[in-house]
């Protein structure tokens, strides 16, 4: 009888040990896609933001003065689009992992803004995450 009931103790154990191990995995997941959301809200705001400096000088916008493409460096100058677009870049680059972004600006003053960062710890395997924002000015 002694040695019964230290196997029903052993038993419980395992059984509580599997069940904290499955709580483990279950927080690792919800850290890992809440970082993932919280990229994803940042590339947002970053996007909005080009937007928003982009409607304050829409005539420059409309002839393309804040086109950039993707990987390329933000273009230097005293003017007000080169400067909006050093800091949209500073902050993409600051804000995301391996953060990048472009602005095209299309006839009729339809813009596609990009922004892309690194989610490779969010989304497992994906490197190159992207949001993209179609609208017009």
């Amino acid at each position: 009888m002694r040695g019964f009931t230290l196997l029903e103790v052993l038993v419980a154990i395992v059984v509580l040990s599997i069940g904290l191990l499955g709580l483990a995995g279950l927080m690792a997941s919800s850290l890992k896609n809440s970082h993932s959301a919280y990229q994803r809200t940042q590339a947002t705001w970053l996007a909005y933001d080009a937007l928003d400096r982009m409607r304050a000088n829409r005539q420059v916008a409309l002839v393309g003065g804040y086109n950039l493409a993707l990987g390329a460096a933000a273009p230097g100058g005293s003017d007000l689009a080169a400067i909006d677009l050093g800091e949209w870049d500073t902050a993409l680059t600051n804000t995301l992992p391996a953060g990048d972004g472009s602005i095209a600006v299309a006839a009729g003053g339809v813009v596609k803004i990009i922004v892309q960062w690194n989610d490779t710890r969010g989304t497992g395997g994906i490197a190159a995450e992207q949001f993209i924002v179609d609208t017009q000015l």
